[in-house]
């Protein structure tokens, strides 16, 4: 059965696991805050919009921290680029990609996070809003998925 679910292995999604709870981990015994990637973009924001939404304090004073946080995305994709590890490409379209990009943006301010911010962080300090977001995308997830198969538009 777990090959049918995951037909490349689960080591690559173990490893990937341990390193974001490893960091998420490190930067809150090192700093005291709790990582999460959406509120990145509208911190990064605060720097060219001038509208009151993105100069709120919380994105003016905390744009500088998130700004070496998501480097450290990039660092780490480079990372492995570098390191010759197997590449598992998508044969979604680019549009499909996009779409599902901007419907994510869009739920994660509505969600006020993303699922890293509630699913790593927040459920790991039990915070029951945390864990009512994470069940509401989690079960979108997966009736969006069973929706798309059952209409025969390939997930």
């Amino acid at each position: 059965m777990i090959e049918t679910l995951f037909p490349h292995g689960i080591s690559h999604y173990l490893v990937g696991g341990l390193l974001i709870g490893l960091g998420v981990a490190l930067l809150f015994i090192v700093t005291g805050r709790q990582g999460g990637a959406s509120t990145f973009f509208s911190a990064s924001w605060s720097w060219l919009a001038k509208t009151p939404f993105f100069q709120q304090s919380a994105f003016l004073q905390s744009r500088n921290w998130r700004l070496v946080y998501a480097g450290g995305f990039v660092l780490g994709g480079l990372i492995y680029l570098g390191m010759g590890l197997p590449q598992v490409t998508s044969e979604m379209p680019a549009w499909k990609l996009a779409l599902g990009g901007v419907l994510i943006g869009y739920g994660a301010r509505l969600g006020g996070g993303c699922t890293s911010g509630h699913g790593i962080c927040g459920m790991a300090s039990l915070n029951i809003g945390s864990i009512s977001v994470v069940m509401t995308f989690m079960a979108t997830g997966i009736a969006t998925a069973w929706l798309f198969k059952s209409l025969g538009w390939g997930v």
